[in-house]
């Protein structure tokens, strides 16, 4: 139990997730579970996943490859929020409760960063988390010290995206996690390659994902659909932000358009897209190498980096000759970063 505040609860259980602490946190508008991994005492990274996913299903493979794991840990605490009710062994939640919109979702973080006596952190979300921290970085800028945003939303949702969403809601809503609900998550995040084929097994992350998916309470991800549904255009507030801002999305992705135009909006002295090749929206599953080099980059404009037994290991097929040369143009961002592609090599 915290001593420093009545209404938080820290849970002292060690996770399966490389050791971290889990903090259920009582907010305004809900409880809700921090993961911390790292030294409090280091600068901090907040994540946010996105619908039906939290930390383990949604940044285990970022965090799992090693050179990744070594360049945000070696300068970052990590601290990873889920979703209302979207945390590992989480309960339903009471159907009384009002359902959140996304600014109680952006006011929830306050608190958390308050609860954890934090200032301006790194803000790091995936398509729905994504829009939530952009949301929460137009709205408190002074808490915000950079973004990374892998597909992210800025605009209300398109025709298209509506009415996968009332399909999805209704899924759930009578059905829970049944199997066509699960091909239409599955879809959201991963591109065709890895979902594979009548010809072609699904991958290893694909299996895994829907093993993850069997966990979640549908009424929990019912909610959290209804406040991203509901969500407003915040293109106009994206012209406010100062933060640099680092963007990735997948070629395959259903929201390559919506990043496009969120990086079109956002000041091009402080922001950068990374266009991943045969990948779908959840990059940091897909192809979490691919976000090594431009997010090393990225934070040497922040004084961040890796540790130096790392920066030559072979088991990344990012390398410097990889990546643009106006990558190593000194500007802006430390580094210059500009709208690239990147390809893993086939083998």
């Amino acid at each position: 139990m915290s001593d420093s505040s009545s209404d938080s609860v820290s849970v002292d259980v060690e996770t399966i997730y490389l050791g971290g602490k889990e903090h259920i946190i009582r907010t305004d508008c809900g409880s809700v579970s921090v993961i911390v991994y790292g030294d409090q005492e280091k600068p901090a990274l907040i994540t946010y996943p996105d619908l039906a996913l939290n930390h383990m299903s949604c940044f285990q493979g970022l965090f799992f490859c090693p050179e990744a794991a070594s360049l945000l840990l070696h300068n970052f605490c990590i601290y990873h929020i889920s979703p209302p009710g979207h945390e590992l062994g989480a309960a339903a939640i009471c159907s009384e409760n009002p359902i959140p919109s996304v600014d109680d979702l952006t006011d929830q973080i306050v608190e958390v960063l308050n609860y954890f006596g934090l200032g301006a952190v790194m803000c790091m979300g995936v398509i729905a988390g994504a829009y939530i921290l952009s949301l929460f970085a137009i709205k408190h800028r002074e808490r915000v010290l950079g973004l990374i945003l892998v597909s992210p939303l800025c605009r209300a949702p398109s025709w298209t995206e509506w009415f996968y969403n009332k399909v999805m809601s209704n899924l759930l809503y009578f059905y829970g996690m049944c199997g066509v609900l699960k091909e239409f998550l599955l879809h959201r995040y991963f591109s065709k390659e890895v979902r594979g084929s009548p010809d072609v097994p699904e991958s290893d992350i694909v299996q895994a994902c829907r093993r993850l998916l069997d966990e979640r309470q549908s009424m929990n991800i019912w909610r959290f659909l209804q406040a991203i549904d509901g969500r407003p255009d915040i293109t106009d507030g994206l012209k406010t932000l100062k933060c640099r801002t680092l963007i990735f999305v997948g070629d395959d992705s259903p929201f390559h358009s919506e990043a496009l135009h969120m990086t079109a909006k956002l000041d091009r002295r402080f922001s950068a897209l990374v266009e991943v090749q045969v990948c779908g929206s959840m990059v940091t599953e897909e192809q979490p190498h691919a976000m090594l080099i431009p997010i090393e980059y990225f934070l040497m404009g922040y004084g961040l980096y890796r540790p130096n037994q790392f920066s030559c290991s072979p088991r990344s097929p990012l390398t410097p000759s990889c990546i643009a040369p106006e990558l190593l143009s000194p500007e802006s961002m430390g580094l210059k970063l500009k709208p690239i592609k990147t390809q893993i090599a086939q083998k």
